[in-house]
């Protein structure tokens, strides 16, 4: 057993996310951590704001959380969660499970400060 930290997941999540996750490989070596610890430790860093080298030592080691990270970002395993989580949220919420409108407002899109490749330009109206 390790420490309890506030990052980690509790037993309801979990049991949301566990399926989510790459089964075990029939191929090359036996996966010798448990993955719950692996999601734990990569919350922590993301909570914590430390650099992988400081997760504490009762997680399983920094590069081999930082590797699982790495593998599903490029699986896109982390999309994945998220789009299967927010369907979730919303069936249990009573709505559609995909949105049917989006909002931005201003504050959010700040369009002055940086221009990009092309620059939309307001003319004056003609009348």
């Amino acid at each position: 057993m390790r420490k309890a930290y506030l990052s980690d997941l509790n037993d309801a999540e979990w049991q949301l996310i566990e399926p989510l996750l790459p089964a075990k490989s029939t191929v090359g070596h036996p996966r010798d951590v448990r993955l719950r610890d692996v999601v734990d430790a990569i919350f922590y860093v993301q909570r914590e704001g430390c650099t992988w080298r400081a997760l504490p030592g009762d997680f399983p080691a920094w590069q081999t959380v930082y590797g699982y990270l790495r593998l599903w970002q490029k699986l896109g395993i982390w999309q994945q969660i998220h789009d299967v989580l927010r369907i979730q949220l919303r069936q249990a919420m009573g709505k559609q499970p995909q949105s049917t409108a989006g909002m931005i407002d201003s504050q959010s899109v700040k369009t002055t400060e940086k221009r990009g490749r092309s620059t939309a330009l307001m003319l004056p109206s003609q009348g």
